[in-house]
C-alpha cells in the first residue's frame, strides 16, 4: 500500500501508461484512500465525457504556422541572448503542442489495429484462433474480434495493465470495449478466469444472462450451452447484474444465473447442501408455493455466515416471506441502533447497507477484502452510476 497520495497519476491509470506493479499499487491505494479516490473519478467522468466529444480534423495550415513560429523563435534567440517572458511562453506552447500530438500519435499507433483499439493474446496451448485465423505464439485481439479455443487450446489475454484473463478450451469470447474509463468482454460460451487490480466497475464481462463488474479481484466465469452461467469468486469482490437485479459476490461465494432471470442469489460454497438446493429454488422456480417451502428448508439450515444470502433476499421476497427472513438474520446478527425492523422490511437502502456492514463480521474474514476497501466499493457503487448518468450532479 502507497503511503503517499497517488491522484497525480490517475490520468496515466487510466491511459494504461503506468507498469503492471504501478497500477496495482494505485488500484489498491484509491480503494482506501478517500482523496484520492474521488479525484479519480473527477478524472475518469472527465474521460468519458471527452470520449463523446465529436472528432474533427486539425486545419492543414497547423504545421505551417508552427514551422513559422519556430523559425521566428530561432531568429529570435540568435539576434538576443535574452528571451522575453512572451517568448519563452510561446516557445513553451509551442513545444507542448508538438510533443503532445507526437504522444498521441505514438499511444494511437502502439494501440490500435486497422483504427481500432486491441488486447495482447498469448497462445498457451493449441490453436486458438481469432476471427478465422490462428494466432501463433502470439496475437492481437481487436474490437468486436471474436477469440475461440477447441478442446485442446487455452490462450492469455492482457488487459491492457489492470490485469489478464485466462481463456479455458471450449470457450468463445468477444472484445466489445477498452477505453481508459471501460474494459468490457463477452464471453457468449465456455469458461474464463479473471484477474484483474483495478477500482471499481472498470473492466466488465458480459454473459447472455448477467454482467460481471469488478473490484480488483479474481474469479472464474462459466457460460453454459443455454447461456446460464456461473461464478466463483477467489478473491475481492464481483457485482452481477441485469437490469435491475444485481448480487454482492465476495471472495468464496458463488452466484448462478438464467436467461431472462438474471443473477440468482450469492451463496458460500461450504453451505449445506439442502441449502444450496432449496436456494435454486427460491431463486429460479416460478411456482410460488415451491418458492415459500424451500425458503422455510433455507432457514431451518442457514448459519450465521449465510446471513450473505439472506441478505439479498430480503429484497427478492415479499411479504410473510421477507419478515421470516428478516427474523432469521435478526437472530444472529441484531440490527445496529437506527436500524429498525419497519425500515428494513421497506427495503430502505440506507438501513440495508447499514446492517449489511455489521453481517460482514459474520462472514470469514480470510475471504473478505478489508473493511476500507468493502466500504469504498459501496460508495462507488451508490454514487458513480448516478453521476454518469447526470455529470452535473456533484
Amino acid at each position: 500500500m502507497l503511503s503517499q497520495h497517488v491522484s497525480k497519476n490517475a490520468a496515466a491509470y487510466c491511459h494504461g501508461e503506468l507498469s503492471s506493479e504501478e497500477s496495482k499499487q494505485f488500484a489498491e491505494h484509491i480503494m482506501s484512500c478517500a482523496t484520492c479516490r474521488a479525484e479519480f473519478e473527477e478524472i475518469k467522468l472527465g474521460i468519458k465525457l471527452a470520449e463523446q466529444l465529436p472528432e474533427i480534423q486539425a486545419p492543414n495550415h497547423i504545421w505551417t504556422n508552427i514551422e513559422s513560429r519556430l523559425k521566428q523563435d530561432h531568429a529570435v534567440t540568435r539576434s538576443s541572448p535574452r528571451f522575453s517572458r512572451p517568448t519563452y511562453a510561446a516557445i513553451a506552447a509551442v513545444l507542448l503542442l508538438s510533443i503532445s500530438m507526437a504522444v498521441f500519435w505514438l499511444y494511437r499507433d502502439h494501440t490500435a489495429l486497422n483504427g481500432q483499439p486491441f488486447w495482447q493474446v498469448v497462445n498457451l496451448t493449441g490453436s486458438p484462433t481469432i476471427g478465422s485465423s490462428g494466432i501463433g505464439t502470439n496475437g492481437r485481439l481487436a474490437v468486436g474480434q471474436w477469440l475461440e479455443t477447441d478442446g485442446n487450446s487455452r490462450a492469455q489475454i492482457a488487459v491492457g495493465s489492470i490485469g489478464h484473463v485466462d481463456i479455458d478450451p471450449n470457450t468463445r469470447v468477444r472484445l466489445l470495449e477498452t477505453q481508459p474509463t471501460e474494459h468490457r468482454l463477452e464471453l457468449a460460451e465456455g469458461k474464463l478466469s479473471a484477474r484483474i487490480w483495478a477500482p471499481p466497475r472498470l473492466f466488465f464481462v458480459d454473459t447472455p444472462s448477467a454482467v460481471a463488474a469488478d473490484l480488483g479481484c479474481a474469479y472464474t466465469l462459466e457460460v453454459d450451452k443455454t447461456g446460464a452461467s456461473l461464478l466463483r469468486v477467489t478473491s475481492g469482490w464481483v457485482e452481477l447484474q441485469l437490469k435491475d437485479r444485481e448480487s454482492m459476490v465476495p471472495a468464496g461465494a458463488a452466484c448462478e444465473t438464467r436467461p431472462g432471470i438474471g443473477p440468482g442469489t450469492p451463496y458460500f460454497e461450504d453451505c449445506a447442501g439442502e441449502f444450496k438446493s432449496a436456494l435454486e429454488k427460491v431463486d429460479f422456480e416460478s411456482d410460488a408455493q415451491t418458492r415459500s417451502q424451500s425458503l422455510t428448508l433455507m432457514l431451518q439450515q442457514s448459519r450465521p455466515r449465510d446471513t450473505l444470502t439472506l441478505w439479498h433476499l430480503l429484497a427478492r421476497v415479499d411479504g410473510d416471506d421477507r419478515v421470516r427472513v428478516f427474523e432469521r438474520i435478526a437472530s444472529f446478527v441484531p440490527p445496529p441502533q437506527g436500524v429498525t425492523r419497519e425500515g428494513i422490511l421497506q427495503l430502505d437502502r440506507e438501513m440495508l447497507d447499514r446492517w449489511r456492514l455489521v453481517l460482514e463480521s459474520s462472514w470469514s474474514n480470510h475471504t473478505l477484502l478489508p473493511k476500507e476497501v468493502g466500504k469504498a466499493y459501496w460508495q462507488v457503487k451508490n454514487g458513480v452510476d448516478q453521476r454518469m448518468k447526470n455529470p452535473a450532479t456533484k
